[in-house]
């Protein structure tokens, strides 16, 4: 029986003994009143009310319903509740309080998150069939198909066993059962509330243990679906049974706050009200204490607190164009902390939720006030998350299904459809256990973009690696690099909110992961595929085969090695000509010009001129020194010696590769180098001769051809050097 409650009639939750604090109220759309649950358990002794009528004890789930759902019909509620009475009838919560009290509760708790009716039926219903003779069967005959299932999937969390060894595929299952209908969820987080809220006459150690429980997994699970409204008042319970002495601290931070005589929230709140006004701009203007878990986060950044610090401004408007209007005119009118803002409106949070943050300095002390902007349905779904969504199973609207398919369907936002799939590939048990906690533990997400425009959803800390099997799955394994905002990167790569990454993929079907990825891998998905894979394939120590080439490469190389054995020949000078009768020409190496590149002269020692691409830094340094310049053309021979940087993933037989590549072009080469590989990444060198330099574009494209080449350029003008 899910009966863990103390005085139902205390108005707010019961810390622990030793304290003797009241947390605050959960947040309200309204100034609803607090209900009293003693008053509803005399109602419910009294039995079922008249036939078609509504009974008193649900007059106030009626009330809260209508407010977001005028049209609703309630006699599905009033069926719901006669059952449930009849059938808890006789039943006590340990308060001593009649047992339908806590069912009211919990439906109360959704009505007030706009929750729909369907919802709000399998609420009442959600312990008969556990704690009562009612079946399964009799609940779907009286209310139908999705009641009796939400029920069932709320019935079976019910019967998780929260002991350490029963964790792992108990909570699995509760991810399967919010994978297939999140109202299940719904349900299962207002009844964890209530029972929160009401946890005081259990033992100290239950109450710790239900607390730390609720902390890791339920509030996760309450932030991803986005209730944020069931999220904090959570927070709060938790905060005070399992930190009381910071509690009770928070407690009296904000006693003082109240006693002071300004408050510079509501001295802004009246500007921006007055700011907007004059700019004809219709909206609300509220201001919004922060809840203890918060105020207590911000103390620890700030010391001692200022008046500002206690809350934040939300601004409610009616349209979305209205909420940049808004923010224009705060920017224009105020002054703005431009560091302090994001935009949630135009790249929405992995939770469905949306809104403008900003904030603006008092001119008067320099106090920061932080402000939301945000729709009035935008304010819906911040509190309400998928419970305002409605029933998932109706048919879309035509807004609805041309959305984003990370935000569409809301029995599968993006995240859970991630974790569902990894959990099924998790090899055991514990595996499973242990990502799930880390992936809840992750209270922040990311949004990166690729380059064709979509998106991909991540948590923050997220690298290369998480990227590529988010977006390729299983073919991520043939992942060899990434772009990240255009510029070469390495898989370990940590990922910021906004990036675009390029995921630069092999086309070997039966490229291996390497080990080093799992340090770098941050989401299940990235780390089970990996695992998976590495498991069915064990690691073999790499035997170079017997015919390689000497210049084979593999992605461990201790050091670098030159594709021929002998010295490389002197560079031989090249067809130029320097107004200068009788002095030789020698090529510059530091930037190897080739036609038809624009080249300058300098005389050096010997009788020697040196010619250098324009652009190399090493021409204002002699000019600098006073080193006059000797004018330097091409002549007619298109032969050209030129030295190429390529830059590569490691792999077997690469530098035979592209030797082969470069043959085929028709260039020689003079000399090559390859460094040691760095974090799987290297870097060669050559220098080729070309018997016509229009043929040099062409190498180029044909060396970044070759597999695990991402990059080839010229070799940069040096800074140092002649």
């Amino acid at each position: 029986m899910n009966a863990e409650a103390v005085n139902p009639a205390s108005p707010g939750p019961v810390p622990p003994a030793t304290t003797g604090a009241v947390a605050p109220a959960a947040p309200r759309r309204k100034a609803r009143p607090r209900i009293d649950l003693r008053r509803l358990g005399r109602a419910a002794l009294l039995g079922s009310a008249a036939r078609g009528r509504l009974p008193d004890a649900i007059g106030h789930v009626a009330e809260a319903h209508r407010a977001h759902h005028a049209d609703a019909d309630l006699d599905p509620l009033r069926r719901a509740y006669v059952l449930a009475e009849s059938s808890h009838r006789g039943q006590m919560r340990k308060s001593g309080e009649p047992y339908i009290t806590h069912p009211l509760a919990v439906t109360l708790i959704l009505a007030e998150l706009g929750a729909e009716t369907t919802t709000l039926t399998a609420s009442l219903l959600h312990d008969t069939v556990e704690d009562t003779d009612v079946t399964l069967d009799q609940v779907g005959e009286q209310f139908g198909a999705e009641v009796r299932y939400l029920v069932d999937g709320v019935t079976k969390l019910e019967k998780v066993d929260y002991g350490a060894a029963a964790e792992p595929e108990t909570f699995r299952k509760m991810l399967l059962a919010t994978g297939n209908d999140v109202r299940v969820m719904s349900i299962k987080l207002a009844d964890r509330l209530h029972n929160m809220r009401t946890l005081g006459v259990m033992r100290q150690e239950k109450q710790e243990r239900i607390a730390k429980v609720t902390r890791d997994v339920l509030i996760p699970l309450a932030e991803r679906l986005g209730v944020q409204a069931l999220k904090s008042e959570l927070e709060d319970l938790v905060f005070a049974v399992l930190h009381p002495d910071e509690y009770a601290h928070t407690q009296e931070l904000v006693a003082e706050n109240a006693a002071r005589a300004d408050d510079p929230l509501a001295e802004v709140a009246e500007d921006v009200r007055k700011v907007l006004r004059e700019a004809d701009i219709t909206a609300e203007v509220l201001i919004r204490p922060r809840h203890f878990v918060s105020l207590h986060r911000v103390s620890r950044k700030r010391d001692p607190l200022r008046g500002a610090d206690f809350g934040r401004l939300l601004v409610l408007v009616q349209e979305d164009a209205d909420c940049y209007a808004v923010l224009g005119e705060l920017h224009t009118c105020m002054t703005p902390v431009v560091s302090e803002f994001k935009d949630f409106i135009a790249v929405p949070k992995f939770n469905l939720y949306q809104s403008l943050h900003t904030a603006v300095a008092r001119p008067q002390d320099g106090q920061v006030v932080e402000v939301l902007v945000r729709t009035h349905q935008m304010h819906k779904v911040a509190e309400a998350g998928v419970v305002a969504l409605g029933n998932p199973y109706a048919q879309p609207s035509e807004d609805q299904s041309a959305g984003d398919g990370e935000r569409v369907d809301p029995t599968r936002p993006g995240w859970l459809s991630r974790l569902l799939d990894w959990q099924r590939g998790a090899p055991d048990p514990d595996t499973f256990w242990s990502t799930l906690r880390e992936d809840l533990a992750q209270d922040r997400e990311i949004t990166v973009f690729r380059p064709d425009g979509g998106t991909l959803g991540l948590p923050e800390g997220a690298t290369c690696v998480d990227a590529a099997y988010a977006q390729y799955g299983e073919d991520a394994h043939a992942a060899m690099g990434a772009r990240v905002n255009g510029r070469l990167a390495t898989m370990s790569t940590v990922l910021r909110d906004g990036d675009t990454v390029q995921l630069l993929m092999g086309q070997d079907p039966a490229s291996e992961p390497s080990r080093e990825w799992l340090e770098h891998a941050r989401t299940p998905a990235a780390r089970i595929a990996i695992q998976r894979r590495l498991a069915a394939r064990p690691a073999q120590a790499p035997a170079e085969p017997e015919d390689a080439p000497r210049g084979s490469l593999t992605g461990d190389a201790p050091a670098a090695r030159p594709a021929s054995d002998g010295p490389a020949p002197r560079p031989a000078s090249a067809d130029v000509l320097a107004d200068r009768p009788g002095a030789s020409v020698r090529l510059a190496g530091c930037c190897t010009p080739v036609p038809p590149d624009e080249i300058t002269g300098f005389a050096v020692r010997g009788g020697v001129v040196t010619v250098h691409r324009a652009e190399c830094a090493v021409v204002d340094r002699m000019k600098g020194a006073g080193r006059p310049e000797v004018g330097v053309r091409w002549g007619e021979s298109t032969q050209c010696r030129v030295t190429l940087l390529a830059e590569s993933f490691g792999r077997p037989h690469l530098l035979a590769d592209l030797t082969e590549a470069m043959a085929v072009e028709g260039a020689e080469i003079v000399s090559a180098t390859v460094e040691p590989p760095d974090r799987q990444r290297v870097r060669h060198t050559y220098t080729v001769l070309l018997p016509d330099a229009a043929r040099l574009p062409g190498l180029m494209r044909a060396m970044r051809e070759v597999p695990g080449v991402y990059d080839v350029s010229r070799a940069r003008p040096q800074t140092t050097g002649v």
